[in-house]
C-alpha cells in the first residue's frame, strides 16, 4: 500500500513541474486525492462492499469534482492533473503510467450491461476535454488531443485530434524527405526541413519550395554534364557555404553610415 502511495507522489513530480514538495502534493491536489479515495472505493466494491464504497466515491466527488466508479480499474502511477469535471465510467479500464487532464470523460454510449467504457493501456495521455467513449481500445503510448472526441479504437503511439477524432500519425521517413533534408543542410536552411506529428501547412510550403529547388538544381546539372559532352566549357562552381543568418534580438543593429569615397563616388 504504502509503496503504491510513493509512485503515485513520485509520478506527479515526473508530469507537474509545478509540484514543490510530498507534503504540497498530499494536502492541495484533488486528482491524487481522487486516485487515494478510489484505491479504497474499490477494494470495497471487490470485496462486496459496494452501498459502502459508492459512498466513499460520492464523498470523493464532492471533494475534489472528480467522479470515478468504484468498479472501474486504474493502473499503477495514474496522475489526474487538475481534475475538476474528469468522469471515469463503471466498466473504464486504464493502464499503468496513464496522464488525464481536466475535462475529460470515459464514457459510454450504451445502456446495456457489460463492457461499455473505454480501456487505455500504457502511457496513455488525454487532454484537457476530450471524450473518449464507448468500449474502444486505446493502445499503449497513445494521445488523445484537447477536446477531440474518441469512438473508434487508437493503435499504439498514435495522436488523435479533432471532433470527430482523427488519426494523425507521425509520417515514415521516406526517400524525398531524405532529399529534402539534405538539400535544405546545401543550402543552409533546418527551421523547415522535417515537419512534426500535426500537419502545418508553412512546412508543406517550403517543402514544396525544395521539391521545386531540388528538382532545377538536379536539371542544371545534367544541362551542365550534356554541354561538356559536346565539348562545351563549363565551369565547375562549388555552391557557397551560407553564413549563420540567426539574429539576436538582443543585440542592437548599428546604423548605416555613407563612407566618404562611396558619397565622392555618387558626386
Amino acid at each position: 500500500m504504502f509503496k503504491r502511495l510513493r509512485e503515485d507522489i513520485r509520478c506527479i513530480f515526473d508530469r507537474d513541474p509545478a509540484a514543490r514538495s510530498a507534503w504540497e502534493v498530499i494536502i492541495s491536489y484533488p486528482g491524487f486525492h481522487a486516485v487515494m479515495h478510489h484505491r479504497v472505493s474499490h477494494w470495497m466494491w471487490t470485496h462486496y462492499l459496494r452501498w459502502l464504497a459508492r459512498i466513499v466515491a460520492m464523498l470523493s466527488r464532492l471533494l475534489t469534482g472528480i467522479e470515478i466508479h468504484p468498479a472501474a480499474k486504474i493502473g499503477r502511477r495514474f496522475f489526474i492533473d487538475h481534475g475538476m469535471g474528469v468522469v471515469i465510467g463503471e466498466t473504464a479500464e486504464i493502464g499503468d503510467d496513464c496522464t488525464l487532464y481536466h475535462g475529460v470523460t470515459l464514457g459510454g454510449t450504451s445502456w446495456k450491461k457489460g463492457k461499455r467504457h473505454p480501456t487505455l493501456g500504457n502511457d496513455v495521455v488525454v487532454g484537457a476535454g476530450a471524450k473518449v467513449l464507448g468500449p474502444v481500445m486505446i493502445e499503449t503510448g497513445a494521445r488523445i488531443g484537447s477536446n477531440a472526441v474518441v469512438v473508434k479504437d487508437v493503435p499504439e503511439g498514435a495522436t488523435v485530434v479533432g471532433i470527430p477524432g482523427r488519426i494523425v500519425r507521425r509520417a515514415e521517413v521516406s526517400e524525398q524527405d531524405l532529399k529534402r533534408k539534405d538539400f535544405a543542410k546545401k543550402i543552409g536552411f533546418d527551421a523547415y526541413g522535417t515537419s512534426q506529428d500535426l500537419p502545418d501547412p508553412v512546412v508543406n510550403a517550403v517543402n514544396s519550395m525544395l521539391d521545386h529547388i531540388h528538382a532545377m538544381d538536379s536539371r542544371m546539372e545534367t544541362m551542365c554534364a550534356a554541354l561538356k559532352a559536346l565539348g562545351g566549357e563549363v565551369a565547375d562552381l562549388q555552391m557557397p557555404e551560407l553564413p549563420d543568418c540567426q539574429i539576436d534580438i538582443d543585440t542592437e543593429i548599428p546604423a548605416v553610415t555613407e563612407s566618404t569615397e562611396t558619397t565622392s563616388e555618387i558626386k
